[in-house]
């Protein structure tokens, strides 16, 4: 079941949201707040626990219209984003949504979260092969 909380202060782009004691969603993870109808869902990103029942988030939007007292969904996981080789030369916003005009990635299993775990030191390994980023100033 979805934790639901209520949005408890604004401050600029910080949303602070009210949960049940001991049902507060975990850092990193995306909440979702709905709007107007034209202005479609916010997502939020926990970033801080304020004691038992509030926490500290970030909008990945504009924040205009929220009001206190407004509805918040636990999505439960964190911001994920499309990888792989189909978002070579693509252009996305902060939610991993293509901007570009190029239409939706095909193969959209491929999806992992923003903030993930380095991978350890002794896996990492250094190549003299050329990178291709799918940008051609870069990549020229």
């Amino acid at each position: 079941m979805s934790k639901k909380g209520n949005i408890s202060q604004i401050m600029g782009a910080v949303v602070d949201v009210t949960f049940p004691d001991n049902q507060l969603p975990e850092i990193y993870n995306a909440l979702e707040v709905n709007r107007d109808a034209n202005e479609g869902k916010l997502t939020l990103e926990v970033a801080q626990h304020i004691g038992e029942s509030i926490v500290r988030t970030i909008a990945m939007d504009s924040t205009d219209g929220l009001k206190r007292g407004q509805e918040v969904l636990d999505k439960g996981n964190p911001i994920s984003v499309p990888v792989g080789d189909q978002t070579l030369g693509r252009m996305f916003d902060v939610l991993g949504n293509p901007i570009d005009e190029k239409g939706a990635i095909s193969d959209s299993s491929s999806m992992l979260p923003i903030h993930r775990q380095a991978p350890p030191f002794d896996e990492l390994t250094t190549s003299s092969e050329v990178l291709v980023t799918g940008i051609k100033v870069v990549d020229l």
